[in-house]
């Protein structure tokens, strides 16, 4: 892990990202005091596309206009 002051944070930003994402834990210091840290993003998980499919039914008439009493409701209209 390497502890880096906030103000060379800002003037090596790319370099310390680049870092990062090789592997490394920076840590990002104002005044001594551990603030934020910069760390590696895991590796995806595989295809995520499509993964619901088959899985939802969305019916036929789903774009049906909506019955007087619902849409009331939704607008705010009170009978």
């Amino acid at each position: 892990m390497i502890t880096v002051p906030l103000g060379e944070a800002k003037n090596n930003l790319s370099k310390l990202v680049d870092e990062a994402a090789a592997g490394k834990i920076i840590t990002i210091a104002k005044h001594g005091r551990a603030m934020a840290q910069l760390v590696p993003v895991g590796k995806s998980n595989g295809q995520r596309i499509g993964a619901m499919k088959g899985k939802l039914v969305i019916p036929d008439d789903f774009d049906a206009p909506l019955p007087n009493d619902l849409l009331d409701a939704f607008e705010g209209n009170h009978a």
